[in-house]
């Protein structure tokens, strides 16, 4: 099999549960640490090696993690990879600035194995940005942001309506939440270099 073929088998076959519960939440997640038990096995299977690397992005005044995960051929030179953002914050009660870069890194981390492996956080039901949005409490965009918001998909040819609608699991860009709309607003941003 080629690096394309085992990496498939990987997305089809890879199950990671969700170890985690957030008790503040009430729900269950899964943490990158999670991902990365599961995928173990798939790995040596698949006689393939994974490499995660940090970077230090700034835009404008805020510093990004870049996380970039590259899935390895062990029987030939193939590589895929798959990149992530997350924003350090300002300041965080009770953690010092190293705790803060490790959480915006964990975070970066658990996205770019997601896109990678193909799991999708937003559509499960325990997670909390489902439970917000079903439940009415997520804040939903604004006419102003709506429209930002149609500006930025017309002005790129890489981005979809539908594309949108099928990420965030809705019916309309109406229903985007200004979470749903903070996520898609740091995925453009880390797309461009």
């Amino acid at each position: 099999m080629n690096l394309r073929e085992k990496l498939t088998t990987i997305q089809t076959e890879l199950k990671a549960p969700k170890g985690q519960y957030n008790n503040y939440g009430k729900y269950k997640y899964r943490s990158c640490e999670d991902i990365l038990e599961a995928l173990k096995p798939h790995l040596k299977e698949n006689k393939c090696s994974l490499r995660i690397q940090d970077d230090i992005a700034q835009v404008g005044e805020r510093y990004y993690i870049k996380a970039t995960a590259t899935l390895m051929d062990n029987e030939s030179d193939e590589t895929i990879g798959n990149t992530a953002y997350a924003r350090e914050a300002f300041d965080k009660k009770g953690m010092d600035d190293s705790q803060i870069t490790g959480t915006a890194s964990s975070y970066a981390r658990k996205y770019c194995l997601n896109g990678l492996f193909l799991i999708d956080d937003t559509k499960d039901a325990d997670t909390d940005e489902y439970q917000k949005a079903t439940n009415g409490g997520a804040e939903k965009i604004t006419d102003i942001q709506l429209k930002s918001l149609r500006m930025t998909i017309e002005k790129n040819e890489d981005v979809t309506e539908k594309g949108i609608l099928d990420y965030f699991g809705i019916k309309k860009l109406e229903e985007m939440t200004v979470e749903n709309l903070r996520t898609f607003t740091e995925m453009i941003n880390g797309g461009k270099k």
